[in-house]
This record gives C-alpha cells, structure tokens and sequence, in this order.
C-alpha cells in the first residue's frame, strides 16, 4: 500500500500492540474518519517512503525513530547516525519507527498523544 497524495485519502500507521496505536485507531473512529490501516510492522515502508514520510512530518528520521527500543543499538546505531544508515535498519527492522504517524495527502503527525493527529483532520 503506498502513502496517500490526496487530502482525501488517510493512512494510519498502525501497531495494533501499541497502547498510543489503539488510541489513535479509536479516536478517528470516534469521530467517523474515514482511513485506511497499514500494519507497517508486516508491511514495512521502504526507503523512499521513509525520505517521503520524513518530509510530510517535516521531521528528520532520527525524529521518528525510536532510539530507545533494543534494536536501535542491535543496529549498530547511535543519535550520530547518517540517515541512510537509520532509514537501512527501519526497512528492516520496522518496529524502530515512532507509532502510530496518520498520514493525510503532503501532511502526517505522530499521535503521540493520540490528539495530536487531529490537527491535519481540519
């Protein structure tokens, strides 16, 4: 499934065991949004959708990676990382990537907290 382009079309990057997923998941619902789900941990982003992804969010990858999960530093990274070298281990090792990001066409935000994803709703 690629990333949405059209405002009309979102995306929910989604870890179903992830308490501020199922949040996110529960408050678009809540509010009738229409969005499709992608469990990126089963259907991981590749390189491009990284680079792409880091520019809706407006983000760094470092930004969006999870430099505390046991796999950052299994990878052999550390915050001085080049990106190329962090976008390599999330292909890979998606369960680095921050959770849940929606994406809503050249826009995404990370819901953490889960509220924080409504500002691209409007």
């Amino acid at each position: 499934m690629a990333l949405p382009n059209a405002d009309d079309s979102i995306l929910l990057l989604h870890n179903p065991k992830c308490s501020k997923s199922r949040e996110t998941l529960a408050l678009l619902e809540d509010r009738g949004v229409a969005f499709e789900t992608r469990l990126y941990l089963e259907s991981p982003l590749d390189d491009a959708e990284l680079l792409d992804l880091g520019t809706r969010l407006g983000k760094d990858i470092l930004a969006f990676t999870r430099t505390k999960q046991a796999e950052f530093g299994k990878a052999g990274l550390t915050k001085d990382s080049d990106s190329g070298a962090v976008r390599a281990a999330m292909t890979s090792t998606p369960i680095l990537m921050e959770r849940p990001i929606l994406i809503r066409g050249a826009r995404a935000a990370i819901g953490r907290p889960p509220e924080d994803v409504l500002a691209i709703l409007d």
